[in-house]
């Protein structure tokens, strides 16, 4: 399949949100109330006043993550990812302007990164941000790489990438707070000495009694409920959420592409030791080729963003299912 040309009209809306990005806000909103309550007792250690003053900024604080030049050094130092090199940005305008068109987006709207990662993967971040791995640029033709961009682009006009930063910025206290604990209590449980074990177990104990008063003598039972459910309900919308986008990008003409793709990584990931085949690159007209890469790029250290792209069976079963049902 080669790029198509034409032209398509702009939506008037070029994102929204979904079903699943409204569970997931939904889903957070314990997390975010027990981050709220840190920040307010932190700082009302040092004064009362000083305490409901960070408690509003940390509230008004969600937004600015999604300005742009927020969003940028979240990219480039959280994310570890980079701006694309003229080449680069000349292929990725090619192909992002074919997936544009035919989504009826405004091909603005969003920034193009590269991540320097050993997978063939793009990602959706923050507000405005579609990443794709150089290693996926050197291995996919055009048609592909639109397939991976496009579904990108269904998170975000689905609204699962400003949600799912919403939630995780406003769980970063709660979540950083019991990080220190379970790490604290595994120090603890792994220590030799018999005193440390024993301090573990009580705080242990002592952790477990607080969640029950909280839970049956405070009533506060649709607190604590939520928050033991949520891991298991997030991953299950994160997975929704990868249905959706692929949805969207098989509705815009790239199903086949990217069960292409989708079967191609699923067997790669289930034979890590072969390597896997590189496919022709088709660069847009006039382009200068791309540079050979002797070796795999390595991945580098520093967090990925969270996502659920690595079930690639079920995708691929789940778009196989939507075309038949379309056929």
């Amino acid at each position: 399949m080669t790029l198509q040309s034409g032209r398509k009209h702009l939506k008037a809306h070029q994102r929204g949100v979904d079903g699943a990005s409204l569970a997931q806000l939904v889903m957070s909103l314990p997390v975010a109330l027990i981050s709220l309550s840190l920040v307010s007792f932190a700082f009302s250690l040092v004064n009362a006043a000083l305490g409901l003053v960070m408690a509003a900024a940390w509230l008004l604080s969600g937004p600015l993550v999604f300005h742009r030049p927020a969003e940028a050094a979240i990219a480039r130092y959280l994310l570890g990812m980079r701006r694309p090199t003229p080449m680069e940005a000349e292929r990725l305008g090619a192909v992002w302007e074919e997936v544009t068109r035919r989504a009826g987006v405004s091909q603005g709207t969003y920034e193009l990164w590269v991540q320097e990662r050993a997978e063939l993967n793009a990602t959706a971040a923050a507000g405005h941000i579609v990443a794709v791995t150089r290693h996926a640029m050197d291995r996919l033709p055009n048609s592909q790489l639109a397939a991976v961009l496009a579904h990108e682009l269904g998170h975000h006009v689905g609204g699962h990438t400003w949600a799912g930063m919403l939630a995780d910025w406003y769980a970063l206290p709660a979540r950083t707070i019991w990080r220190w604990i379970l790490a604290g209590l595994a120090a603890l449980f792994r220590s030799k000495s018999k005193a440390n074990m024993a301090c573990g177990g009580c705080l242990t104990l002592l952790l477990l009694q607080f969640v029950y008063v909280l839970a049956f003598q405070e009533s506060m039972w649709w607190l604590i409920l939520p928050l033991i459910a949520a891991p298991v309900l997030i991953a299950w919308l994160h997975r929704r959420a990868e249905f959706r986008a692929d949805d969207y990008a098989a509705g815009l003409g790239f199903g086949d592409e990217l069960m292409t793709v989708l079967a191609a990584e699923h067997e790669a990931r289930s034979t890590p030791h072969a390597p896997p085949p590189v496919p022709p690159q088709f660069l847009p007209p006039g382009a200068p080729p791309m540079p050979a890469r002797p070796a795999p790029v390595p991945r580098q250290p520093g967090p990925a963003p969270k996502s659920a792209h690595t079930n690639f069976e079920a995708r691929l079963q789940h778009l196989r299912r939507g075309a038949a049902e379309r056929s």
